[in-house]
């Protein structure tokens, strides 16, 4: 590996023996690397022999510094921070490029996987839609898209059901995992009788055998 110190630009959470794939994984658009989600889930990739990279948009690093919420940057302040990232991670390390987000982090990364010819692509919680506006659709692009992507999906997310997902036309490299009763941070309700953890381990599973089988 070349010089180590542009992890500093990341969180690094790493399994105990050689990882499996490295993702680079962006947070939603609420919250940021260090949520209850974001240290769960890497945490649990690591078991599975992932190795995590996570790194704050502009907008969210402002924020931590500045002790007060900040909204999200614009879309193209998102993608191009996107591609700096990778940028940085290419310069260092060699091996297949996961991209990997978190809503407003995922979709950002499935408008730019095919661009930056990424290995694969995993959306947790994809936002197919606005809250409250489901004519206001963010599928175009994934009709067409080539990088084999695993959408991890609560099944009463607020910004993409299953009900709704199921009439979308989706290209062929999109495999969907659904989540029991789970909401948009893959939160099932109690009486799924699957806590919270369990879900991120379940889908920490789904994750690593999806790279197993497309990386």
């Amino acid at each position: 590996m070349a010089d180590e110190l542009y992890l500093d630009s990341f969180r690094e959470c790493r399994p105990a023996g050689p990882p499996l794939a490295t993702l680079l994984l962006a947070h939603g658009a609420g919250a940021g690397i260090d949520s209850p989600f974001m240290e769960q889930l890497a945490e649990a990739l690591a078991r599975r022999d992932i190795r995590t990279l996570r790194f704050d948009f502009p907008y969210m690093a402002r924020a931590r510094a500045e002790g007060k919420r900040r909204p999200p940057n614009p879309a193209p302040v998102l993608l191009e921070h996107w591609r700096e990232t990778v940028a940085t991670w290419r310069a260092a390390e060699r091996g297949p490029l996961w991209l990997a987000g978190k809503s407003m982090g995922g979709r950002m990364a499935s408008l730019l996987a095919d661009e930056l010819g990424a290995a694969g692509l995993i959306c947790l919680g994809y936002p197919f839609h606005p809250a409250g506006k489901p004519e206001r659709l963010r599928t175009e692009h994934l009709a067409t898209l080539a990088t084999p992507t695993l959408i991890v999906q609560g099944e009463r997310d607020a910004l993409g059901t299953r009900e709704e997902v199921a009439g979308y036309a989706l290209a062929p490299s999109i495999e969907l995992q659904w989540i029991a009763t789970a909401d948009h941070d893959l939160k099932p309700l109690k009486s799924s009788g699957l806590s919270h953890s369990q879900a991120l381990v379940e889908t920490a599973a789904w994750v690593a055998a999806f790279v197993r089988t497309s990386g």
